[in-house]
């Protein structure tokens, strides 16, 4: 007995993506080398949604996604820093005025909690955390039928760039 195949089966033949850059700080003292040390990149990340067929004309409205990402990003990440949630930094810097994203934290603000699980704001792990911001604004928004997050991509530097898949 065979099952007649859904959107989220079909092959995914339309797609857009949404690039943004951001200015933002991050330290990983977990690694050995200069990137134990706080210091800041010019990020930019590429967000694309994929679909089987159009809707409307579309895969989802450009300017919603977007203006959400885009906001989402500048509320929580341009001009701050990213930082482990057990970093000393984490408290200190807020204590100072300073702009904080904890990634992992066990008592996350409400824009933390798509960092859940990610211990450290690695290239890698900044793609993921945008790709779990992307599809929850996805959720909220009208897409075609079978509308999905197919990939992120962050880079960090000229030479440094991560992919996350959902």
């Amino acid at each position: 007995m065979s099952t007649a195949p859904t959107a989220q089966d079909a092959p995914l033949r339309h797609g857009v993506t949404v690039r943004h850059n951001f200015e933002t700080a991050h330290r990983l003292p977990h690694l050995s080398g200069k990137c134990e040390n706080l210091h800041g990149h010019s990020w930019w990340a590429e967000v694309s949604v994929a679909a089987p067929e159009l809707s409307a004309g579309t895969v989802v409205e450009f300017g919603a996604f977007k203006s959400g990402l885009r906001a989402w990003i500048d509320a929580n990440l341009d001009h701050g820093a990213m930082l482990g949630a057990d970093d000393p930094l984490a408290k200190a810097l807020p204590d100072l005025g300073s702009r904080v994203y904890r990634f992992g934290a066990a008592d996350p603000a409400p824009a933390e909690r798509f960092a859940a699980g990610l211990p450290y704001p690695t290239v890698e792990a900044v793609a993921e955390l945008l790709g779990r911001v992307a599809a929850d604004l996805l959720g909220s928004l009208d897409t075609a039928p079978g509308a999905r997050l197919r990939s992120v991509h962050v880079q960090e530097t000229h030479v440094n760039r991560a992919e996350w898949t959902g």
